[in-house]
């Protein structure tokens, strides 16, 4: 980087000096005494993520905090708000940025990858990044998504009850859920009703305003003027902070809707309307997923919108939100389309997996963001997974693409036999960012251990000395990670696996749970790991939730369902659906998490508003309470609670497994038994069966055969 250079760092420390300021280069270099050396501080995606992020909330400080009388996006109205748990201080805040409501919903059809999102208050955002539309009720007394024929289209319908007089006013407004959007023109359109925003952007009606009114931002915020009349046709403003709004009488709307509709434009090519082929229908993309049938109508929806959510994100890639997060990591790719495919979404996770061999670079790292040295690992795993659960050989190109991953493995790791604590692990980097500054991450070595492991498996058909040297390594690394975990009588909590050799335990050890869930390493009930759950229940919750101090500083929905994960494997129910019962109730009013939730608000306070990785994790928690894998068998039921099914039958499936496809039914026999019904699809002999049912004695089942019904007997 031009940091490095010797030159430059010296000019720019003279400069700084000379005008007084403090050294950046000699600060820059203390910072980073907080974490281990690394090839790189920090993925330039993140720093170009972060720059845009805080130069929005640049404009946001100098826009919103002196026109607090314009009407502003509901997180504006609440953290600025002194009155309200919201708000925020902002005497020293370098940007304002929405931190305690970052929820929104997406809106748009299967294979459509175009977001229009809706804030908490129905503030609805149309184009990616863009201006936002707002709804408002002004009294006569002044005191849906569809696809166009070969265009995608936000579209919205809006009906009125209660008052008989008064308009219903569409207003354009320039900002969204993150703040202030630019709004430059502003025209009346004359070929039909609605406006031409930017020159670019038409906003349709399907009837004719009563009245509209444009203003600039010399002018005010268009609400202060709606008693007005007339007004230009046309405005352009050169703060760029221009508003409209049309009125609609009610009493035109008595029985009918209105309806406004938004073309949508490519986010990379903002003049661009992008033409879209034919894209199933709702009922056709969810056909192939798993169905839940339970009497928690809560459980209910959230497991019917977290498919329907992983359909809408999964359009080729696997984006892990709608707005904040619309690109690629393959961290986040892996447990999305673990669950997809899980689920029986064979043909979209195929097609998503399809891409991924055109992001390995030729050293065979497979590139999602620099210095983050979990990628092989999950990249791998997910092929193996799709691979057991359809049954399918995976093609050539998939195999190359393993080979040369699994050679980047062995080639990264750290020398072994130096006495560092690190030998023989993968460097420190940046990891996912969750954890804390870079460092020697065991949640980078559990993934490449497993990634290995898998290659193993799936090279010994195409090359048997590679598959070997895999098995070899993988079995040899997991040693030399074990062997790595800090012992001595000055650990503070024995037994528990820290975020790093080099680390205390603090909350960034929940990476380590992965070691448990998803990849197994471990045994179920492995002392380490649960020592490391206690160590995280005792040390890390928030209102019944896992609370990520690092970075995230919220609720995390996905890690309190990863500790969910790791209480089910080790046989504690309970344990599991208090955590379970805690992400429910944490969920929006549309089904929805953010990444991290704010510990008062309940609204999000990091990440995208919509997270479709936690959304997965809901859905590979439910499915796990019916079904779950363990090494020959399947164990069913052990997460299924007794309000999912008594009175009544809870259901489930069909889901893929190893074996092949199973569904699965509880229901009540009689006041001392249950019957569960298992239909299990094998491909060759079938699992043993492990019922644990809570609340009933369990059953082992070493050949179920043929048979599909099974009566289990209430504990005294």
């Amino acid at each position: 980087m031009l940091l490095n250079s010797w030159p430059v760092r010296s000019l720019i420390t003279r400069a700084s000096r000379s005008y007084g300021f403090l050294d950046p280069i000699s600060l820059l270099a203390r910072m980073r005494g907080f974490a281990q050396p690394s090839e790189v501080a920090e993925p330039i995606e993140l720093l170009r993520a972060g720059m845009l992020f805080h130069a929005r909330g640049l404009v946001n400080t100098k826009a919103i905090q002196n026109n607090l009388d314009w009407i502003w996006p509901y997180w504006v109205e609440r953290q600025f708000n002194p009155a309200d748990e919201s708000f925020i201080p902002r005497a020293f805040s370098f940007s304002h940025i929405n931190l305690t409501h970052r929820n929104w919903t997406a809106a748009g059809r299967p294979d459509v990858p175009y977001y229009p999102i809706v804030d908490p208050r129905g503030l609805v955002t149309p184009i990616f990044d863009g201006w936002s539309l707002d709804f408002w009720f002004v009294p006569a007394d002044p005191k849906a998504a569809p696809l166009f024929p070969s265009e995608p289209q936000c579209c919205v319908t809006l009906n009125v009850t209660g008052p008989k007089d008064g308009f219903l006013a569409i207003s354009l407004r320039p900002y969204n859920p993150e703040g202030v959007s630019f709004v430059d023109k502003i025209a009346l359109t004359t070929d039909r009703p609605g406006w031409l925003v930017n020159g670019r952007n038409p906003v349709i009606f399907d009837r004719a305003p009563a009245r509209q009114l444009l203003s600039i931002y010399k002018d005010g915020d268009v609400s202060h003027r709606l008693e007005e009349t007339g007004g230009p046709p046309e405005v352009s403003c050169n703060v760029s902070m221009a508003t409209a709004v049309a009125f609609f009488p009610l009493a035109d709307l008595r029985g009918a809707s209105l309806g406004v509709r938004i073309p949508i434009y490519d986010e990379l090519d903002p003049k661009k309307r992008p033409a879209i082929a034919a894209a199933p229908s709702w009922s056709e993309a969810l056909e192939p997923l798993a169905k839940l049938s339970v009497t928690d109508q809560r459980i209910q929806n959230l497991y019917d919108l977290g498919t329907a959510n992983l359909i809408l994100h999964t359009p080729r890639d696997a984006y892990p939100g709608p707005y904040t997060y619309k690109r690629f990591w393959f961290r986040d790719a892996a447990f999305m389309l673990n669950a997809l495919v899980t689920l029986g979404g064979v043909e979209r996770t195929r097609r998503a997996l399809a891409e991924f061999a055109g992001r390995q670079r030729r050293d065979g790292y497979f590139l999602s963001q620099e210095g983050e040295w979990d990628s092989n690992g999950e990249a791998i795993w997910i092929y193996h997974r799709f691979g057991a659960l359809t049954g399918e050989r995976l093609p050539e190109a998939w195999h190359a693409a393993i080979g040369k991953g699994a050679r980047w493995i062995t080639k990264k790791r750290l020398p072994a036999g130096t006495g560092k604590p690190e030998a023989g692990l993968l460097p420190a980097g940046f990891s996912a960012e969750h954890l804390g500054p870079n460092d020697f991450y065991y949640w980078d070595d559990f993934w490449a251990v497993a990634g290995l492991r898998c290659a193993a498996v799936l090279l010994r058909s195409t090359d048997k000395d590679l598959a070997a040297r895999c098995s070899r390594e993988a079995d040899e690394f997991l040693a030399t990670i074990e062997k790595s975990f800090p012992t001595g009588p000055q650990r503070r909590f024995p037994g528990a696996i820290p975020a790093s050799p080099k680390r205390r335990m603090d909350s960034g050890a929940v990476g380590s749970l992965v070691a448990d869930y998803p990849l197994q390493l471990f045994a179920p009930g492995d002392a380490r790991i649960l020592k490391t759950a206690e160590y995280l229940r005792d040390h890390s919750m928030h209102g019944g939730g896992f609370f990520q101090n690092m970075i995230h500083s919220g609720i995390n929905a996905y890690l309190t369902l990863h500790l969910a994960q790791v209480r089910l494997r080790a046989g504690d129910s309970k344990g599991a659906w208090e955590l379970i019962d805690c992400v429910a109730a944490l969920a929006s009013p549309t089904g929805q998490w953010p990444e991290a939730i704010h510990p008062r608000t309940g609204g999000g306070c990091m990440g995208d508003g919509q997270h479709i990785w936690a959304a997965a994790e809901w859905l590979m928690m439910i499915r796990n309470c019916f079904v779950r894998e363990e090494t020959g068998a399947l164990v069913l039921a052990s997460g299924v609670k007794p309000d999912w099914w008594q009175n009544a039958r809870a259901s489930f499936g069909p889901t893929l497994t190893p074996w092949g496809p199973l569904s699965i039914s509880i229901e009540a026999d009689g006041k001392e038994t249950a019957r569960v019904n298992v239909e299990g699809k094998w491909r060759e002999d079938p699992p043993r069966l492990d019922f644990r049912l809570p609340g009933y004695a369990p059953v082992l089942i070493e050949r179920p055969d043929h048979i599909r019904t099974f009566v289990l007997r209430k504990l005294p």
